[in-house]
């Protein structure tokens, strides 16, 4: 069984951008669920104080539902791994835990961008009383088709970068939501801990992705100030991952793989290439390393999507603008070091030193 320890550290220093990128196809799945119907996993859903200051100056009144009404809500998640998954799953559950009672219509892209656009359309027509979009290309295909509903973003890197709002801080439209903000400097920090040795860093990345490469962009710099050189390799689809990585080896000491939802699809193969070829892959979320990589310092995206499940109880019960509700951002103290210490093992790396 694979052994996966995870420990608290004080790491996310200022606000970085960063965001889950994909550029892989599928289809939709739909799921349509009554109110009270949707299961969760056993996750203690954070505590009081616990989000940002936005969430808590926000909170009194949360789960003050009007009573018998039942909420349209819509979702649409563009890809099917462990970081979305979670973010959708601690969205309903701050729902559950509010009292908020709904009609479900869960969808999943397989990460086609047209599916997308087709579910995004199908909100619309539908009238919902809310949407959530998460990963950026679902978000920025509901927010082009949606103009007088509510939207929630999760798992977004910067949203005013990428088109979705006016400012961060202040939206000015009917979108906002949470970011994704994870800490890459401490991230290529943690590679050079954990390879001193090590000289040259392959990027791994899918380029469809913009937010992608505002992370690639931080990761070279980052790589640059701890005295190593960098090389980029980048997919543009799930179809080239098994190829660009086995073009790696010799190249470089080790992978740096940031939250890309096409690379977090398909992190398996990744780690499978890389571990045959003994190529430590540093993470930006935990979920890519439990399937293969080797570490991060990552934030807990069941946590980031009960942040916005936070947002979405004040706009349907207390009458909250998404356009005055700032993008919200997980705090320093939830970030969490990862480490799969089978693969560390595999790689006789070791990480002892970490815990």
């Amino acid at each position: 069984m694979k052994k996966t320890s995870k420990i608290m550290s004080l790491v996310l220093a200022g606000a970085m951008v960063l965001s889950l990128g994909a550029c892989s196809g599928g289809s939709t799945a739909e799921t349509t669920k009554a109110a009270g119907t949707e299961s969760t996993e056993a996750v203690t859903a954070p505590s009081s104080g616990e989000g940002t200051e936005a969430s808590s100056e926000a909170g009194e009144g949360e789960g003050q539902t009007a009573e018998g009404t039942t909420y349209k809500i819509g979702i649409l998640q563009l890809v099917q791994h462990t970081a979305l998954d979670a973010a959708n799953e601690g969205f309903l559950a701050a729902l559950d835990e509010a009292g908020i009672q709904y009609d479900l219509d869960s969808q999943n892209a397989s990460g086609d961008q047209s599916a997308c656009q087709t579910v995004a359309s199908k909100f619309a027509n539908d009238k919902k009383d809310l949407i959530l979009a998460i990963a950026t290309p679902a978000a920025q295909a509901v927010a082009g088709a949606v103009t007088d509903t509510p939207v929630l973003i999760t798992a977004v890197t910067d949203p005013a970068e990428s088109g979705l709002v006016d400012d961060n801080q202040k939206p000015g439209g009917n979108v906002t939501g949470t970011s994704d903000l994870t800490p890459v400097k401490e991230q290529i920090d943690l590679l050079k801990q954990i390879l001193p040795d090590a000289k040259k860093v392959g990027i791994l990345y899918c380029s469809a992705e913009s937010n992608s490469e505002i992370q690639a962009q931080m990761a070279r710099e980052a790589i640059e100030a701890a005295g190593m050189t960098s090389q980029d390799f980048t997919v543009s689809s799930s179809n080239e991952i098994q190829t660009v990585v086995q073009s790696m080896v010799g190249k470089v000491d080790a992978i740096y793989a940031p939250t890309d939802n096409t690379i977090a699809a398909g992190m398996t193969t990744v780690g499978m290439v890389a571990g045959d070829n003994n190529l430590p892959v540093i993470c930006g979320e935990s979920g890519m390393v439990d399937n293969g990589g080797l570490a991060t310092y990552g934030i807990d995206y069941y946590r980031l999507g009960y942040m916005t499940g936070q947002q979405a109880v004040r706009i349907l019960t207390e009458g909250a603008s998404p356009a005055d509700m700032p993008i919200e951002y997980l705090p320093a103290e939830k970030c969490e070091l990862t480490v799969n210490e089978e693969t560390a093992a595999t790689l006789g790396i070791d990480v002892s030193n970490l815990k």
